[in-house]
């Protein structure tokens, strides 16, 4: 199984998206090939090969991070977010390719310092300008769309705020149609005065064609009087969309499955499959491997002092869950004179806890006693950001206590996370304070982003690492 949603509805702008990569990979190819002619250097063959790799890496994360979606419906912010992002993983991984080569040096680093730093300028303004001429041709008509909501429903009202919300898509909603004349069900909206008519007002306009888009928000149960205005509809040139009314459950990431030709619905899913989950694995692997470049004598010295200042082992390791609610060791540098495996009663470190050394207070007032976790990450058991790993005991207390504990397993656990930038770190002693961070921890998953993980990553470096609550 596997997310077709592009193959279940074909965005509008399909053209559009497929000439803006060609134009996409021109720029980037471009550049290079002005900056060698310009600075009047020899073509290495070397160069193809960057050329080649930057092209390829490029589209694969805009792609896989969904960069190109439809025109009419992402912000120009989002858009060159997205860009910006999807660019400084290029150069991520160049940089770490580059490190593990040296000293040979294959490129003119000249060149190649102004090609990372003009590519994504032209990147940005490219984008920029084609979404400013796409938004102007819809305010003035061009392109637009004539948009009707069959359901006077709270999913309905939704949608309605949201297409008000975009002026730049180009859609014109004129109203409401629906049958029921009393707001005697639940999902039936207050304001009566929306409603513009009923379904053969509906079906008349969309024959005359005053309505170019019409999406149907009725509830699930009312199969009958979908299909009965969806048969209607087909003697017309209208677009239908059928707004599945499924925000009344908890979703997780839902999306689209294709199951040998049968539509289905996830509930809750993970939102690291496909090529979202081999894009999460590299951001993985090279920040982890740039990052264990930089923190080994630092983690040889913290090594020393541990061995010097306590008895006992320099690392230790705690039975977790990890994804899929599956036991991995987490590893740590020893803080405590004593260790607990993780697997029978943990009780958790407090402000004046006798067990902490000394040494240990400050590693992990300041997290570094998390530093060995990056070599589960290597290994693949952990990810640099997820929701923080539980011991067992605490898992199976918790699971019971408090509703979609569990769904924090659909990820691999990471060493930071959003809970832990928004402050939920240390000791989780209260029921209220996991239940803050288990909030924070199924937002990411909801919201999950190339991006997002590397927004993360720079935030705890500045604002995570420190924490009144860790000691």
């Amino acid at each position: 199984m596997e997310d077709n949603l592009s193959r279940m509805v074909r965005s509008k702008d399909a053209k559009i998206n497929a000439f803006s990569r060609l134009i996409d990979a021109g720029i980037i190819g471009s550049t290079l090939v002005a900056l060698v002619s310009v600075l009047k250097l020899d073509w290495l063959p070397s160069y193809s090969w960057l050329l080649l790799s930057a092209i390829v890496l490029f589209s694969f994360l805009t792609e896989s991070s969904r960069s190109y979606k439809s025109w009419r419906d992402i912000s120009i912010s989002d858009e060159i977010m997205a860009v910006g992002s999807n660019w400084l993983v290029v150069v991520i991984v160049f940089v770490a390719i580059q490190a593990t080569l040296q000293p040979v040096d294959l490129y003119n680093r000249e060149i190649v310092l102004y090609w990372f730093i003009l590519t994504p300028i032209e990147l940005i303004s490219w984008h920029s300008i084609m979404r400013m001429a796409l938004r102007f041709f819809r305010y003035t008509g061009v392109s637009a769309q004539t948009v009707a909501i069959y359901g006077a429903t709270e999913l309905g009202s939704g949608l309605e705020t949201r297409i008000q919300s975009m002026p730049w898509a180009g859609y014109n909603f004129v109203g409401f149609f629906d049958d029921r004349k009393t707001n005697g069900t639940r999902r039936f909206i207050s304001d009566q005065s929306q409603i513009k008519g009923g379904s053969q007002d509906l079906i008349d306009q969309a024959r005359a064609g005053t309505v170019d888009t019409i999406f149907i928000t009725l509830p699930l149960a009312a199969e009958n009087r979908i299909k009965s205005l969806l048969d209607e509809l087909s003697d017309t040139t209208v677009s239908a969309y059928m707004m599945l009314d499924l925000f009344s459950f908890d979703l997780l990431n839902a999306s689209w499955l294709d199951v040998q030709g049968m539509p289905a619905v996830s509930i809750f899913e993970s939102p690291h499959t496909g090529l979202d989950n081999i894009t999460k694995r590299c951001l993985d692997l090279v920040f982890s491997t740039l990052i264990l470049g930089l923190i080994a004598v630092p983690m040889l010295a913290i090594a020393l002092s541990i061995r010097l200042t306590s008895k006992g082992p320099v690392i230790f390791r705690q039975l977790r869950y990890g994804i899929g609610g599956e036991s991995i060791h987490v590893w740590k540098f020893r803080t405590m004179t004593s260790t607990d495996a993780g697997d029978g009663e943990v009780k958790q470190a407090c402000r004046s806890d006798s067990r902490i050394t000394k040494l240990g207070r400050f590693l992990r007032k300041t997290s570094l006693d998390e530093l060995p976790q990056f070599f589960n990450v290597m290994a693949g058991t952990m990810s640099i950001v997820g929701p923080r790993p539980h011991a067992v005991t605490h898992n199976e207390f918790y699971r019971s206590a408090i509703h979609g504990y569990m769904l924090r397993h659909k990820v691999k656990p990471g060493i930071t996370g959003l809970a832990q930038v928004k402050g939920y770190r240390g000791a989780t002693d209260t029921l209220e304070k996991m239940e803050g961070r288990i909030k924070y921890d199924l937002e990411y998953i909801r919201s999950w982003s190339l991006w997002l993980d590397i927004k993360l990553i720079v935030m705890t470096v500045f604002v995570g690492f420190t924490n009144k609550n860790a000691f």
